[in-house]
């Protein structure tokens, strides 16, 4: 039926949105501080405010959904996106702006898991893959897209314009799901727990934070050590509480069921690994290669090319090997890729980095939607928007710590290796704080050697980052091997996710 698939156009819609919004502001930053005035820790909350919202708030999304209605929520999460990219674009001061970014990360927190849950309803197991590319696809486009358009718009338009980009979008999805999608539900849902949804919001919402924050204060700041140890006694008492329950309100139990841990385990490496490498290029691409921010969103879209040939291909590769080989597969594409990133020296041509990001698009392609397929697969009908949440939580949660790891040992890396030998103790210290405060310092007092010596040290944190993402992708691929079921799951009639 054609329908279906025009009713995944709109769900693609959606979350191409949200790839827009996780990067799109990366670029704006700079002009941002210039119009509004904004602080550095003000700039960093207007990034921050949207991804912890987000990663908190998905594990109660995905029962209301279950409860209340997954098309009905999943509007109310793109209506609440509307609400705060409106609301982004007319703010004046640093302090509402944050405040939007949060707003509309509670939307993408509904959207999400929502727009995954759905497809068990309109596709048959043997279609769901493809669906499950298409989304993915249409998020990972969203971000390197973010940074081009940002950029695109910037040169011609005020800073409000990058929220301007999702009206149209959010409009013309909304009216395709209340036209195409169908409506479903658990009537046996479970209502919502207040304290549950508290402890989880609080819990996810320090831990995020705490990771976040860490590359920037180090992780042993009084606040980061903080929110870290705050996480910890709030997770373990929602665990144990939601277990207990004769009905699990968050479903974690889920969690004790091989398939679908298996998959979420593997799936979220992968996103580990797409986040980080998403995390450290552009810093390279606009650093140390000196395109702006249109040119360093033009130059990813090599992964974007190996993410849409692995979106074409990996439905019929599974079919033939099965998800274990196609996910460890993939996520060996990543360790190499990780690898050769990491001879990436002064002297290197694009070349290289168009070959690796290819690879890492490939790789995140057939390590992650066969994944999420076998996830999903192995939640009952009833259990959809909950798991769904649950597995989105899951790989934003380690997303953020990927993110936080990565730029710890890129930031690590490059102070021990920048030589500030001569300089006068506050330029040294400002030259260690980033390549780009390097670079203006070098300009500065005339050094055209210590930019030279930033350059080298930032590609010395870089090949450690990438040489940490590819361990991590090594040890994915090898538990991905003897972890997953050779053939597609189908979620057991008995299994209620208690």
């Amino acid at each position: 039926m054609v329908r279906r698939w025009w009713a995944l156009t709109a769900l693609g819609l959606a979350m191409l949105v949200l790839g827009f919004d996780i990067t799109i502001l990366n670029v704006a930053l700079p002009t941002l501080a210039a119009d509004l005035g904004a602080s550095t820790g003000e700039q960093q909350w207007v990034i921050d405010a949207f991804l912890v919202v987000f990663a908190s708030c998905m594990l109660p999304a995905g029962l209301l959904g279950d409860r209340f209605g997954r098309r009905r929520m999943l509007v109310a999460g793109l209506a609440i996106m509307l609400v705060g990219s409106l609301a982004g674009a007319l703010v004046g001061d640093p302090a509402a702006l944050i405040a939007a970014r949060a707003v509309m990360g509670l939307g993408a927190a509904l959207v999400t898991p929502l727009a995954m849950a759905v497809l068990p309803t309109l596709f048959e197991p043997d279609e769901r893959a493809r669906a499950i590319a298409a989304l993915t696809a249409a998020l990972a486009a969203g971000m390197p897209l973010g940074p081009l358009l940002g950029g695109l718009l910037l040169d011609h338009f005020w800073w409000g314009s990058i929220f301007l980009i999702n009206v149209p979008l959010i409009g013309v999805g909304t009216a395709a799901c209340l036209l195409l999608l169908p409506e479903s539900r658990d009537p046996a849902a479970p209502s919502l727990d207040p304290l549950s949804t508290l402890l989880g919001v609080g819990g996810l919402g320090l831990l995020v934070y705490g990771v976040i924050e860490a590359p920037a204060r180090g992780w042993t700041e009084p606040v980061v050590l903080g929110a870290l140890a705050g996480s910890l006694p709030l997770l373990t008492w929602l665990f144990l509480r939601d277990v207990r329950r004769p009905r699990p309100v968050l479903g974690l139990g889920l969690l004790a069921h091989r398939d679908f841990r298996s998959a979420a385990l593997v799936g979220t490496v992968a996103s580990l690994a797409m986040a980080g490498l998403l995390f450290l290029v552009p810093q390279y691409l606009g650093a140390i290669r000196g395109y702006d921010a249109f040119g360093t969103g033009l130059r990813l879209m090599p992964m974007m090319g190996g993410l849409l040939v692995a979106a074409r291909t990996c439905q019929p590769l599974t079919r033939l090997l099965g998800p274990r080989a196609t996910v460890a597969g993939g996520l060996g594409l990543l360790a190499f890729a990780g690898l050769l990133g990491a001879t990436t020296d002064t002297d290197s041509g694009y070349g290289l980095t168009a070959a690796w990001l290819t690879v890492t698009g490939l790789g995140v392609g057939f390590a992650l939607i066969p994944s999420m397929d076998a996830a999903l697969g192995a939640l009952p009908a009833d259990r959809a928007g909950s798991g769904s949440g649950l597995l989105m939580t899951v790989r934003q949660v380690g997303s953020a710590v990927g993110v936080a790891l990565l730029g710890s040992l890129l930031a690590q890396g490059y102070r021990d290796r920048l030589d500030t030998a001569g300089l006068p103790a506050e330029a040294a210290d400002a030259a260690r704080e980033s390549v780009v405060a390097a670079q203006l310092v070098a300009e500065r007092v005339g050094d055209p050697g210590l930019a030279e010596a930033a350059d080298t040290a930032f590609l010395h944190g870089m090949g450690l980052a990438l040489f940490a993402t590819a361990l991590v992708a090594g040890i994915g691929a090898v538990f991905g091997g003897l972890l997953l079921p050779g053939r597609s799951v189908a979620p057991p009639g008995d299994r209620d996710g208690q």
